[in-house]
């Protein structure tokens, strides 16, 4: 079985958000599936989608302290500014860390590790609202 839809993820300020239950209630479909993949694509190039800690809020913010660390803003060399100080580093943040995902589905749930949740990088102060595309594959 294959499906596809779109879905909003509501604005959320800069940094890094855990979006697993928003993804989970989203995709009631798979319930009914023993195994399959589902591939989640960001529809924007200053935000991004990892996996990592699902437990401990402060992994979420050592990795935004550290991604502004490692890409810093106002370099004298960016030269894609008409946005923002904030946007170019996005960007770069964005390539990174990637904008897809793509997660085995066993027994009509997301197969994560026990510590595991989806995170949205919000990379720009001012982002709005993202858009996500969530194709499902499987039997």
């Amino acid at each position: 079985m294959w499906w596809q839809k779109e879905i909003q993820i509501p604005k959320k300020s800069r940094g890094f958000h855990l979006i697993t239950a928003h993804i989970e209630s989203a995709i009631k479909e798979i319930r009914h599936a023993n195994v399959g993949l589902l591939h989640i694509q960001i529809l924007h190039t200053s935000a991004s989608l990892t996996i990592n800690e699902n437990a401990d809020p402060l992994v979420r913010e050592d990795m935004e302290r550290h991604f502004c660390h490692m890409v810093p803003e106002n370099q004298p060399y960016y030269k894609h500014t008409y946005e923002g100080a904030d946007d170019m580093p996005a960007h770069i943040k964005s390539s990174m860390l990637g904008s897809s995902l793509t997660i085995p589905v066993r027994d009509g749930t997301l197969y994560l590790g026990t510590w595991q949740g989806i995170y949205l990088g919000e990379h720009r102060d001012y982002g709005g609202s993202r858009r996500l595309v969530l194709t499902f594959n499987g039997e």
